[in-house]
């Protein structure tokens, strides 16, 4: 019985792994789509949007039902919730590529990116593709240490979407109101794709130790005390 208990949970942790890699390949063929002024790939990943819904659907009652017919306590019932969590940040992320895909849809046949802010735009969508993959490499080796980086790694997305607001505030800005809101929006479905990211790598931290990322303090071993230091340093940026 516990045998099929666990890889029942085992199925949830793999259905997690699934979503995150596919949400972060929209969220990269969504980039694409909006660069590329490429319409039939945006609307495939609008369409898809409806997979990681129906993924999350099904993660959800499976996590009921395991609740309901084994009641888990302690850490059982923790990766049971958690994942629950993990499940709404991560159709979340999904619904933001479709939302990019739609901006691609709604300027075509022209990008909806000046020429002058591509590279800028290109670089969160490629930032936001390795912090999913991260994301999801986090789900599977249940690294703590690899988690905390993924934080520390967000500071690169919040740079980028600084930059973006340097740009529509600069008083050479020649390319409209509707394309500065355009950007904006656009600016926002990457940050907070990458927040969902560190999210999902901050409840793995809760579900290994049992403590929430911003008070979890890495053990340190005596014989290097200035490399534990740094570490703490570094976790508690």
């Amino acid at each position: 019985m516990r045998d099929a208990f666990h890889e029942e949970l085992d199925a949830i942790s793999d259905s997690l792994v699934e979503m995150a890699r596919f949400v972060g390949s929209a969220m990269g063929r969504a980039t694409t789509a909006m660069l590329d002024a490429d319409l039939k790939l945006a609307e495939s990943v609008i369409e898809a949007d409806a997979k990681v819904d129906d993924m999350q659907r099904d993660l959800e009652e499976s996590a009921i039902a395991l609740l309901a017919r084994q009641q888990p306590v302690a850490t059982d019932l923790r990766i049971v919730v958690t994942s629950l969590r993990m499940s709404a940040d991560l159709e979340r992320c999904g619904d933001l590529a479709q939302h990019v895909a739609k901006v691609a849809r709604l300027r075509f046949p022209q990008s909806a990116v000046p020429r002058d802010l591509q590279a800028t735009i290109l670089s969160m969508g490629q930032l936001a593709q390795r912090l999913m993959a991260k994301a999801a490499e986090v789900l599977i080796t249940k690294d703590v240490e690899l988690a905390m980086q993924l934080e520390r790694d967000d500071d690169e997305m919040d740079e980028l979407h600084r930059t973006l607001f340097r740009h529509l505030l600069d008083e050479r800005w020649r390319h409209g109101v509707e394309t500065a809101v355009d950007v904006t929006l656009l600016g926002r479905y990457y940050e907070r794709f990458a927040d969902h990211a560190v999210s999902i790598a901050r409840r793995v931290v809760y579900l290994v130790t049992g403590e929430y990322a911003d008070e979890f303090q890495p053990e340190s071993g005596p014989e290097t005390p200035a490399a534990s230091g740094e570490t703490a340093a570094g976790s508690a940026g």
